[in-house]
């Protein structure tokens, strides 16, 4: 039988975005992103980058 929880806080593995922000294309964004997941994520947060066109999108997370 599967347990379910009625506080979405209990799951496991759950990430909120907290912001993000469109910026032009830089190469060098990739470093930047790399750089703070490796020494923030004992701090409960996670970053992502994308390439959409000739823009990217930088976001911060929060997971648990």
């Amino acid at each position: 039988m599967e347990e379910h929880h009625a506080n979405p806080s209990h799951r496991q593995g759950k990430i909120e975005l907290i912001a993000s922000q469109r910026l032009s294309v830089n190469g060098e964004l990739y470093k930047v992103v790399d750089f703070l997941n490796k020494n923030l994520k004992d701090h409960q947060l996670m970053f992502g980058l994308t390439k959409k066109d000739d823009k990217m999108v930088i976001s911060v997370y929060e997971v648990e």
